[in-house]
């Protein structure tokens, strides 16, 4: 036997051995065996950003000139900047279920703003990752249940904490009276006369600026939970419209900049808060790394649909919607494909792209990827892991046979991409369709659909095959 090994059999046996090391195995076997201990090299933290009404053309890192997004555009330069993603819908609601639910919006539940009601039918990817050992956090708007004790309000559906607005429309006034700390009403220095009244909400007294204060719990949050994983979901109201408000528009507390430009009042009001959201942005990515968190954090930021034309703010000023066509309420590719930023140190190369073709239904399968869960995943999902492509693996990143969308707005419509081709009806489930090849035809301009009836019959089967009946909703 060594002479090591028999000095320590010895030594094992000693009352000093037991002095010395039975204090070190309380602390190992008392230790908090938590995700970070279990998997170091695993990214703990997630942060999604989400901003509202964002265009794919709004950031310098997607060809914009005249806005500055310089925390963006680093994030960018860090990470994978995606050229094909999607959002859910193109408005709020549905597009938001498709990023909680990981179904396309054929299939989830909420499927129209104004569907709230109907709740969910599956769990959300907060629900997922808070079952993975996640403290999980809402911040901002939430727009997937009007009242806190509704089946769909973000705590009953699996975040720990929320603080900003419940629906939709309270979201619109960005000087707001109350904001919603979990299920408690928390009182602002804002005065809003007739708040929640359409075309009604013009705070008189500009004391809270929303998004500023959903900056400061951001931060605040990241602060408090260090030493655990966590999910951070941040969806910014920011560029939105104050659709309530007869004059108010573009609602910034400052032009940022922008004051001195020969710009109409709202594209001052719309850049200077681009500019702002950038801001919060770098705030977001500065407190991660001097918590010593950048590494073991993923970052994603994306937006909800397409820019709007609300609040006298005309998309086509900045070029919102870069070479694409429509804006939000189209499913032609303006409405729909969106930035798609993702930084993660050590796994995303450097200022590269990716033209992976997915959407919002692909990040809740990511998510838990990402998290090591060992759960099964829920059933009928429509996303993809797509951690291949964040890390460029493409060779190993599975592929959408197609993407789907319907709108009930208007006459309605529904859209389908699969490879470079792109079919919309007009109305829905009614229309003819139009067909579109993306690769010699982005902008959309040109319908084929007479040359090639094959593909359109094709398009016509996805798009019976991707609906299932939607519900009323719930009263």
């Amino acid at each position: 036997m060594p002479l090591l090994a028999r000095k320590f059999r010895v030594a094992r046996n000693s009352r000093l051995f037991h002095v010395l090391l039975t204090p070190l195995l309380f602390v190992i076997l008392n230790a908090r065996t938590d995700l970070r201990a279990a998997d170091p090299a695993r990214p703990l933290n997630i942060v999604f950003i989400l901003a509202d009404d964002l265009g794919y053309g709004d950031l310098g890192c997607y060809g914009q000139t005249r806005i500055r997004t310089p925390n963006i555009d680093r994030m960018a330069s860090q990470g994978v900047r995606f050229t094909q993603f999607y959002a859910g819908d193109t408005v709020c609601t549905p597009s938001r279920c498709a990023l909680m639910t990981g179904q396309h919006v054929g299939h989830c539940s909420m499927r129209a703003n104004g569907d709230e009601k109907n709740g969910f039918h599956t769990p959300t990817v907060a629900t997922l990752l808070k079952n993975a050992g996640y403290d999980t956090a809402i911040i901002g708007k939430w727009g997937l249940a009007n009242e806190p004790d509704w089946a769909s309000a973000p705590n009953k559906q699996g975040f720990d904490f929320f603080y900003g607005y419940l629906n939709n429309m309270h979201a619109h006034n960005y000087y707001p009276t109350y904001l919603w700390r979990n299920d408690r009403k928390v009182q602002l220095k804002n005065v809003v006369p007739n708040e929640g009244k359409q075309g009604q909400g013009v705070a008189t007294v500009k004391a809270e600026y929303s998004n500023d204060l959903f900056a400061d719990e951001a931060v605040k949050f990241i602060d408090d939970h260090k030493e655990r994983p966590f999910f951070l979901y941040l969806p910014f109201t920011i560029p939105h419209a104050n659709d309530e408000a007869k004059n108010a528009g573009m609602e910034t507390p400052d032009l940022d900049g922008y004051a001195d430009k020969n710009w109409p009042a709202p594209e001052k009001g719309y850049a200077a808060m681009v500019t702002r959201l950038d801001g919060y942005v770098g705030r977001i990515l500065d407190r991660l790394k001097a918590d010593g968190l950048d590494e073991n954090t993923i970052v994603f930021f994306t937006s909800d649909n397409g820019p709007h034309k609300e609040g006298g703010q005309d998309p086509n000023f900045f070029a919102s919607s870069g070479p694409l066509r429509g804006i939000k309420r189209d499913l032609y590719e303006g409405g729909v494909r969106e930035p798609m930023i993702v930084r993660w140190p050590g796994h995303t190369h450097a200022n590269t792209t990716s033209d992976f073709i997915g959407g919002f239904h692909d990040f809740l399968p990511t998510a838990v990827a990402l998290s090591g869960a060992k759960a099964p995943l829920p059933e009928h999902l429509d996303g993809l892991n797509f951690v291949p492509a964040i890390e460029g693996r493409n060779d190993q990143q599975p592929k959408h046979d197609y993407l789907y969308w319907e709108f009930y707005e208007h006459k309605g419509s529904q859209a389908v991409r699969q490879g470079d081709w792109k079919a919309i009806r007009i109305p829905a489930f009614t229309g003819k369709i139009a067909l579109f090849d993306l690769k010699t035809d982005l902008h959309e301009d040109h319908n084929v659909a007479g040359e090639h009836p094959d593909i359109v019959a094709k398009m016509e089967r996805i798009m019976q095959e991707a609906h299932s009946p939607r519900e009323s909703v719930k009263q």
